[in-house]
């Protein structure tokens, strides 16, 4: 056979294994998979060799990785060894974005020589004692570029967020020379469509009025327009940064920060569950008018148990309640700050890991990726169902035309009054019950 035989026959045996689809065509995407395939397990099995040469050890076995690519998902064969770890981290990404900023943060701590026997076991455990300065360079780098996206985003002139969650969270920086308790303050927003987004986080020294303003400031500055209501604590700060950003915008309460504040005013552990259970099932109902009336009988029944803590129900009660202006199908997302809480412990369960960041960049670089990984997700779902928003976009017109609520009639007040008091009453029952 010629030379050129063996050609012809080699192209049309590779011709006739080629990927295709049911009509006989060449499926692209799958003999790209397939190429990816062979050259990376070329690639690494070539770097494991060499790995091997210089340590003095020998291959064993292969793990399997399977990373999702524009091309579909390649099944990776990457090489273990006897003795030390191999890793082709130019070929595929160890971590996610998150875990990335981890390694940076925990990297970054050992090499600057602060570090506990804790942090640097965990070090091990992700590979962070093998990776050179100059590649966590790249890394932090790429990090920076991507935890400055959600923080610098523009929105536009049409684009409304009525809604609108702040809350802070804490962890320990080194600062100065010295370790301290540092603010994280995150604000997320949903869109008119119904869509959440993390519009702006910051790394500040305190929570309070004099970071919360500039930080709320910014926010408008880059187009936060439109809100209708603002959910947080009663950060005194806070609460005042906020009536001078968002005028006209009401301020919700978050109850379950009212409730833990009136069981942290009584005196006695029996005292607080009793407030508690008194609490709870006021801001279950359904109904607005007795919503209402459990919040007044409730506060009334809690006097009985701690002044202190009726007095702070007095003076919360509009702010608390604010969220019933709202269309009810929104009532469970809008009185509390849960959605900002399950950000928080997110950071807070990655921060753990690392105790104390040697820099305040590191703990922008490690929030601006959970930041950014949580952004993500929710672009792909709706906070809110498009119906739901809908309602909202309703009920706002009928208000501007000034007919957004029903007439409260003396027959609609005595039968929510009644509701109120069989509610209270049952949960009396049971705490009675659960006490004998």
């Amino acid at each position: 056979m010629t030379a050129m035989e063996s050609v012809a026959a080699s192209s049309m045996s590779a011709a006739a294994s080629m990927p295709r689809f049911g009509d006989g065509s060449v499926n692209m995407q799958e003999l790209a998979r397939q190429l990816v395939e062979q050259v990376a397990d070329e690639v690494t099995g070539t770097e494991a060799d060499m790995a091997c040469e210089d340590v003095g050890t020998a291959r064993n076995g292969y793990r399997d990785r399977k990373p999702d690519t524009c091309i579909g998902t390649p099944d990776l064969r990457i090489p273990k060894v006897r003795n030390g770890c191999f890793f082709p981290e130019d070929v595929i990404e160890r971590y996610s974005r998150t875990d990335r900023a981890l390694v940076a943060a925990v990297a970054e701590t050992c090499r600057s020589g602060v570090s506990t026997r804790k942090v640097e076991g965990v070090a091990k455990t992700l590979g962070v004692d093998r990776p050179g300065k100059d590649q966590v360079s790249r890394i932090c780098a790429a990090l920076d570029a991507e935890a400055a996206d959600p923080d610098g985003r523009m929105f536009g002139e049409d684009e409304e967020l009525p809604y609108l969650w702040l809350d802070a969270t804490y962890a320990r920086c080194r600062d100065g020379g010295h370790v301290s308790s540092t603010a994280v303050v995150t604000a997320i927003a949903c869109d008119g469509q119904g869509h959440g987004h993390m519009v702006g986080f910051d790394v500040v020294d305190t929570e309070s009025y004099d970071s919360w303003l500039p930080f709320l400031r910014r926010l408008r500055s880059r187009g936060v327009r439109g809100v209708r209501l603002v959910v947080s604590d009663a950060h005194e700060g806070l609460v005042r940064a906020i009536s001078e950003t968002f005028l006209g915008a009401a301020w919700q309460r978050c109850i379950v920060h009212l409730i833990r504040d009136c069981c942290r005013a009584t005196r006695s552990r029996s005292k607080r569950v009793r407030v508690a259970k008194l609490l709870s099932p006021v801001f279950r109902a359904k109904d607005a008018l007795v919503v209402r009336a459990l919040y007044h009988r409730a506060t009334q029944m809690v006097g009985q148990v701690s002044q202190e803590a009726q007095r702070i129900l007095v003076e919360a009660e509009p702010d608390a309640l604010a969220y019933l202006d709202f269309p009810s199908s929104h009532w469970k997302r809008l009185r509390t700050n849960n959605v900002q809480e399950r950000c928080n412990r997110e950071t807070r369960r990655r921060s753990r890991v690392v105790q104390v960041f040697p820099s305040r960049q590191s703990l922008v670089r490690l929030v601006g990726a959970v930041v950014a990984e949580s952004d993500e997700t929710w672009s792909q779902s709706r906070y809110f169902a498009e119906g739901k928003m809908d309602e909202f976009w309703s009920l706002l017109e009928r208000c501007g035309h000034g007919d957004g609520s029903e007439p409260i009639t003396d027959a609609r007040r005595a039968a929510a009054d009644e509701e109120a008091r069989k509610v209270l009453d049952a949960a009396g029952v049971a705490m009675e019950r659960e006490a004998a």
